[in-house]
């Protein structure tokens, strides 16, 4: 064997030894959640995986890191404080501009009928009167979170097409609630005459759809279907994504994009509490899939 071969060769094994203590050496793996519900629930809802999760990637530890709002977990990922999360397509895409490297889009939720997509969906109180978008003409709105898709960056992209005017301008004052959960709870307290949340548009109005924040509140008990009504509807918006850090080691990446996958399979009740229920299955996906989020918050938000 010559001598460059043997120094190759070397090479090599150094490289793949790196390699494997690199994955040895992550220890905890830090799960962060957006705080579009409140925490409790969130907490609750994502447990689950915890075991599942240090099972099949060998780390001896799962976190889960509530945050207030969209941007905690955001700028966790860019900094890789953060290892893996569930978010919508404007927090990815917020992600992907700052840095594309930081993290890679690699499953989202598939509802029953195979469709990837959901609503924004413009709620108001039923004894408000209001009913339409014309009705809503000199109205306060409320969005959910500077950092959501359905909940402000898509009704800012819609809106103006479907109104002829911009938002600004055709509502008498818009205001962000907290959070989805939140943001219904305020049209409902009457805070906001109305305001911008997220459905599947499928099923039943009564059940709040079969999936979304409306659909999670009523099985909470925290919304009663009858006492609003649905003003506007968006066009459809791609499923958000599972997101992985890729300042984890690649083969600890493809472990938990493997177990998570499996999830539907494996624990069906886990993976509906994971995703919020109303889902059958996860659907590959990849940057492509977001192209268009990721232009849109371009124009609205920039960088």
């Amino acid at each position: 064997m010559s001598a460059f071969r043997k120094i190759m060769m070397a090479t090599i094994a150094a490289a793949a030894l790196a390699g494997n203590v690199a994955a040895q050496d992550v220890k905890v793996l830090r799960i962060g959640l957006d705080g579009g519900e409140n925490e409790a629930d969130q907490v609750r809802r994502t447990e689950c995986v915890k075991p599942g999760l240090i099972a099949a990637t060998g780390v001896s530890e799962v976190q889960l890191f509530p945050s207030p709002n969209y941007n905690g977990v955001i700028q966790g990922l860019l900094g890789g404080t953060i290892d893996l999360a569930v978010m919508g397509a404007a927090s990815y895409a917020a992600v992907y501009i700052k840095d594309p490297n930081a993290v890679t889009p690699v499953l989202t939720t598939k509802q029953a009928d195979g469709s990837t997509g959901y609503y924004s969906i413009m709620v108001a109180r039923k004894d408000s009167g209001i009913k339409t978008l014309a009705d809503a003409k000199g109205k306060k709105l409320g969005f959910a979170d500077p950092d959501s898709t359905s909940g402000y960056l898509v009704p800012n992209v819609a809106l103006p097409k479907a109104t002829g005017a911009p938002v600004k301008q055709y509502f008498a004052e818009t205001g962000f609630g907290g959070g989805h959960e939140n943001l219904v709870l305020g049209v409902l307290d009457k805070k906001f005459d109305v305001g911008t949340t997220f459905g599947s548009g499928q099923g039943d109005w009564a059940q709040g759809y079969t999936s979304g924040n409306l659909h999670q509140m009523v099985t909470k008990g925290l919304l009663d279907m009858d006492d609003i009504v649905e003003v506007w509807k968006s066009p459809l918006i791609p499923n958000g994504p599972l997101m992985v850090s890729q300042k984890l080691p690649a083969d600890l990446q493809k472990k938990v994009t493997a177990y998570f996958a499996e999830l539907p399979k494996t624990d069906k009740s886990c993976f509906e509490s994971f995703t919020g229920g109303g889902y059958v299955d996860w659907a590959p996906v990849d940057q492509s899939f977001y192209q268009t989020i990721i232009d849109a918050r371009k124009a609205v938000i920039g960088g």
